[in-house]
């Protein structure tokens, strides 16, 4: 029997800048010697060093992140956005509406991976 899902692995060039990026994220971060762990509930996005990785694949080609995007519910993404861009992340768009009823901005972390915060219109 499945029972959940329970992490994703990245591969980080930078894991200081990794951290730091999420932490400006807003999001919980762990660290620790041999990795970074972002951990909302019971699913964690785990990233570990790419120069000490044991398992060498096809996630080492560039550019990582390729179609891949985590997406973040928060209670306001007009205030996350704020709290985001006084942290010092660059983000290229504000939050917008999309026709499948979010209000939705994305961001990109230092090796390309892309995060999406989203809130549920409401009317």
């Amino acid at each position: 029997m499945i029972k959940r899902f329970h992490s994703t692995l990245f591969y980080a060039s930078n894991l200081a800048e990794t951290a730091k990026f999420y932490e400006q994220c807003g999001l919980p971060v762990q660290k620790s010697d041999d990795g970074v762990r972002v951990k909302l509930g019971d699913f964690t996005l785990a990233f570990i060093d790419t120069n000490s990785a044991i398992i060498k694949n096809e996630a080492f080609l560039e550019p990582k992140g390729l179609g891949v995007y985590t997406y973040v519910e928060v209670d306001d993404a007009d205030a996350h956005y704020q709290l985001v861009v006084r942290n010092g992340v660059n983000i290229k768009h504000p939050p917008r509406d999309w026709p499948w009823g979010r209000r939705e901005f994305a961001v990109k972390d230092p090796d390309g991976y892309k995060v999406v915060f989203y809130a549920p219109i409401t009317k």
